[in-house]
């Protein structure tokens, strides 16, 4: 049996057991027990799992964490979070953080006046609102209605322009002035593919020049003492903790230095978020080098350590982690719809009285191949196959040798798998080039994983049942869309085996983990395929319950999202059906309710697997 890393990404949230993925909460349900009541419905396609005990986990973690570290630091300051909201604004998701999060006062971040506007109806009375990124007098305004309705929220400002913005709302207006942050833009940089995050030619923050000036102007304006929080972000994922230490050194600098100069209200340093989560399933896979445990023992001990030396009361300290608190609580099942080495069927084979040499010769390589001569016989075949397509390319064989070339090629190739504990490493891993089997998934990666296909980022995937069996065939996964990109090729530095199953007679379902952080906020609608039929599972120490089903978006409203009016391309199908000739009218009849049964569907296809 092989657990395809599930020590190594899963946090022991999944376990294996009766050979199938269970979650490893209370009654441990299997993900195919619950896949299976949902296909009941006769939903197929896609479907995407989310466990809200698995925020519930993270945030509690995150909590217990710093405040342990406080503890045994001595540490004077609080510790206080928020949730960034571009990491996934969907509305279970936000529902999930918000009652979770409420015995923490866990907040939201948000950097969009939408997002202002979701924060502002989705907070818990007592947890704090921050607001980064670029804003406009309008975005900044509503962040005065936010303070002035009670919220206890921070406008992070990003350049001196929004500062002046921020001084000149407070001058035309009676609202509630809002807590005032600055971003500071570090020398420090991060580590990873966002280590561009900081730095001095990063996209956010002031320069100490600009900080210093940026005091003077709310000293003149009288704000001063609304100036609460620096701010900064070095970046998301981040695989190393040295960069954070030294992130933290300048930032404690500074903000010790602006007390001593006279912000004397200033009370907090947000870090931004970055906190990194396992993505990789193999041993010798680079992950971050640092625990949970270790990162909040060396933020508090550093800024402690640096308050101290100043002689300056400890900020509080707040972090703004996303990716560390949804990636795992939401996974995508999806389907194998096809093997396509199995459309190689033995039965297929139609040899001639007088076949070609070559071919001749693979049949008697079929026919004696056993486990002492699999290796060489393997490999002629493997020579055998591209003779014979050169051969086909010139004009010396038909489309029917080559047929049967392909056939048996692939059948010796099958045959040798099940041989394979006795060949050698290095010869394998140049064989599982070489014999890959392709599987045939009914989902989307630009819609469900747009990170693999934009930054190559590597996501946890493996069967949810079958694990009793070995699995032999070395994997690429191909989407349904029609691109060439929409594939996860095999790597044979980080192989994914999987299962050598007759989709005709069984199903086949795999997991693809840690898929809560970013994807659904940035998948694209490529091919018009949507977002997937979506449920909430709640485990009890009995049994689990599905809720929240949101159904993915039919056809019809898949076009009207892009503007197109959804009546009016219904109502051109049914004429031009009903102008057409050649049937009667019954089964004019019986084809219009078939397309008005197919365009209430999502775009996903519906085989019975």
């Amino acid at each position: 049996m092989k657990n395809y890393g599930l020590n190594i990404f899963s946090n022991n949230n999944f376990i294996i057991k009766d050979d199938k993925v269970v979650i490893n909460h209370k009654s441990e349900p299997s993900l195919l027990e619950i896949t299976k009541e949902i296909r009941a419905k006769n939903i197929r396609g896609p479907i995407l799992l989310r466990f809200p005990h698995l925020i519930k986990k993270q945030i509690t973690n995150l909590y217990s964490c710093f405040e342990n570290s406080i503890s045994e630091h001595h540490y004077k300051g609080a510790f206080k979070a928020v949730f960034p909201l571009k990491v996934n604004q969907f509305p279970h998701v936000i529902e999930a953080i918000t009652t979770q999060g409420e015995e923490f006062d866990y907040g939201l971040e948000a950097g969009s006046k939408a997002e202002l506007i979701l924060a502002m109806s989705k907070i818990n009375k007592n947890a704090h609102i921050t607001v980064n990124g670029f804003k406009d007098k309008e975005m900044i305004t509503l962040g005065f209605i936010a303070a002035q309705s009670g919220h206890n929220i921070t406008i992070t400002v990003e350049g001196l322009g929004e500062l002046n913005t921020i001084i000149e709302v407070a001058k035309e207006s009676n609202l509630k002035i809002p807590n005032i942050g600055i971003r500071v833009r570090l020398h420090s940089t991060g580590s990873g593919t966002w280590a561009k995050s900081a730095g001095m030619d990063a996209k956010f923050g002031l320069t100490a020049t600009e900080i210093l000036e940026a005091t003077k102007l709310l000293g003149n304006a009288n704000l001063l003492k609304y100036f609460h929080m620096i701010h900064f972000h070095i970046g998301s994922q981040l695989n190393d903790i040295a960069p954070v230490k030294r992130a933290l050194r300048e930032a404690g600098n500074i903000y010790a230095e602006l007390k001593v100069l006279g912000a004397s209200a200033l009370q907090s340093i947000n870090i931004g978020g970055g906190l990194a989560v396992s993505y990789e399933q193999h041993q010798n896979a680079k992950v971050h080098n640092y625990s949970i445990e270790e990162f909040t023992s060396s933020v508090v001990f550093l800024l402690g350590e640096i308050m101290d030396a100043k002689g300056v009361s400890h900020p509080n300290i707040f972090t703004e982690s996303g990716r560390y608190i949804v990636a795992s609580h939401a996974i995508l099942i999806t389907p194998v719809l096809e093997l396509f080495t199995q459309d190689y069927k033995e039965e297929l084979l139609n040899f001639k009285e007088k076949n070609p040499p070559l071919i001749e010769e693979l049949q008697e390589l079929h026919k004696h191949l056993n486990e002492k001569n699999y290796v060489e016989y393997l490999h002629d075949a493997l020579d055998h196959i591209e003779s014979l397509l050169t051969l086909f390319d010139l004009g010396y064989i038909d489309l029917q040798d080559r047929s049967n070339a392909e056939i048996l090629v692939h059948n010796i190739i099958k045959k040798s798998l099940y041989m394979t504990p006795n060949i050698s490493m290095n010869d394998l891993k140049q064989l599982q080039v070489n014999l890959q089997e392709r599987y045939l998934i009914n989902a989307s990666i630009f819609q469900s994983l747009p990170d693999y296909w934009g930054l190559q980022q590597h996501f946890p995937v493996m069967p949810i049942h079958h694990l009793e069996k070995d699995p032999i065939r070395g994997a690429s996964i191909w989407d349904i869309t029609c691109d060439s990109d929409g594939e996860i090729g095999f790597n044979p530095d980080k192989p994914l085996f999987l299962h050598d199953i007759d989709i005709k007679k069984e199903e086949y379902f795999l997991g693809f983990f840690n898929v809560g952080a970013y994807q659904e906020a940035l998948g694209m609608a490529h091919n018009l395929f949507t977002h997937p039929n979506e449920y909430t599972i709640l485990i009890t120490e009995n049994s689990f319950t599905i809720v929240n089903e949101v159904e993915s978006k039919n056809i019809l409203n898949i076009l009207e999202t892009i503007g197109y009016d959804k009546n009016e391309v219904l109502n051109k199908l049914k004429v031009d059906l009903e102008n057409s000739t050649f049937i009667t009218e019954k089964e004019k009849s019986d084809t219009l309710l078939k397309l008005e049964t197919f365009v209430q569907q999502n775009g996903y296809l519906r085989t019975t697997n």
